[in-house]
């Protein structure tokens, strides 16, 4: 049976290649994909609710993990599921990809298509090229960064949020063609469905209790702790039952796990007070219903800065995680805009300071927003969707 798959797989491939070369492409055709399919989400997401408005004359097609197309049919948005032979044809018609994070290598691009790499983070730990040494399962530091920037050599435009992470995306993945530094078009919603009426909203779509306080917290993956292959382990390391009796009157935790992590954590004893929405589609929603952020070296802290709002950082890993596995771009401990904790109990008084006044000034937020955040504005898709498409135009004329 393996050797029939593999053999499946090499002519598929061979197919994709052909295809590559046969096909006319389709001038109006722009295919998204975020998160390997998985999601209808983030950057590609944001991009396609600006492009449909405002650039009609486009055809738009999501590409879609076969165990994740509940949500595209539900919002009634065109899509293929990855790896047929319709995606095949698609996929090399296009005349845009935009996706958010690396496909798979082998899949060579075709002439005539240009590829948009949005990316999904300003970077804290270190990424490809820059990263000592890797971890993660079925490959070795050596081959991850080679077939890193093999894939990276094949975008055309990365979008960048900042000034910071345009200097570490040239040099980490090698990236030398077209930089739009532009903010992150996922932001964009912070800034226009953040009002209470929205909030509102939000919270009775998600049927969560509208008279507590929501505490998002959204953990990344570790790179050695995992299943196999692209699935990742992951364990709540606060003593749950601890941060409900403290916690339950006021606040309920909503929980937001990478979409890296395969754990599916049993939770039900405390229903009614945690919430897993860790397949939700869109982490946006649930920032802007979310009154504080708990989270640790994820990238979404630099999305949430947006909001103005409390940020805890639970760190129980933080030796190894810088140390070993990743370590950091800068002084993550000295600049972090909240307190770094470690143990339940350092949790729950982070979480009863947010009630400061000054909680903000005390970690110098305003300052971080200045580094990380002066380009968003809630116009990030327009600068990168106008660029890109008048990019495209040009090579038609």
């Amino acid at each position: 049976m393996k050797k029939i798959k593999n053999l499946a797989l090499k002519l598929y491939k061979i197919a994709f290649w052909i295809c590559g070369k046969s096909f006319n492409k389709d001038n109006s055709l722009i295919i998204f994909e975020s998160f390997l399919g998985k999601q209808y989400s983030d950057n590609p997401r944001a991009l396609y609710e600006y492009m449909s408005i405002h650039y009609p004359e486009y055809r738009f097609m999501w590409s879609v993990d076969k165990r994740y197309t509940d949500v595209f049919e539900r919002y009634d948005i065109p899509h293929i599921k990855r790896f047929s032979l319709s995606w095949m044809i698609y996929m090399n018609k296009a005349v845009l990809w935009i996706s958010n994070s690396r496909l798979p290598l082998w899949i060579p691009k075709p002439k005539g298509t240009t590829y948009l790499q949005t990316w999904h983070g300003t970077p804290l730990k270190k990424l490809a090229v820059d990263m000592d040494e890797v971890h993660m399962p079925g490959t070795d530091t050596e081959r991850y960064k080679r077939n890193f920037t093999r894939e990276s050599a094949k975008w055309d435009f990365l979008v960048s949020p900042n000034e910071y992470s345009t200097e570490i995306f040239k040099r980490a993945f090698k990236f030398e063609n077209h930089m739009l530094e532009t903010g992150y078009p996922r932001n964009d919603f912070l800034f226009t469905n953040s009002d209470d009426e929205a909030i509102q909203n939000l919270k009775k779509d998600l049927n969560l209790p509208e008279d507590k306080k929501v505490i998002l917290y959204a953990p990344t993956w570790r790179d050695d702790s995992y299943h196999g292959k692209g699935r990742y382990k992951f364990n709540l390391e606060f003593d749950l039952k601890e941060m409900y009796e403290a916690l339950s009157d006021e606040y309920i935790i909503i929980l937001r796990m990478h979409y890296l992590v395969s754990e599916n954590l049993d939770i039900s004893e405390y229903e009614g007070f945690i919430y897993d929405y860790s397949k939700y589609e869109e982490i946006r929603d649930l920032y802007v219903i979310s009154d504080m952020l708990i989270t640790d070296y994820s990238s979404v802290f630099f999305d949430y800065a947006n909001l103005k709002r409390p940020m805890i950082f639970y760190v129980y890993d933080i030796d190894n995680y810088r140390d070993k596995l990743r370590g950091f771009y800068f002084d993550f401990e000295k600049k972090a805009p909240g307190p770094l904790v470690t143990t339940t109990n350092e949790l729950l008084t982070a979480i009863e300071n947010t009630k400061n006044e000054d909680f903000n000034e005390v970690y110098n937020t305003a300052e971080f927003r200045s580094r990380f955040g002066a380009l968003e504005d809630g116009k990030a898709s327009q600068r990168v969707a106008d660029e890109v498409i008048c990019y495209l135009r040009s090579k038609i004329v």
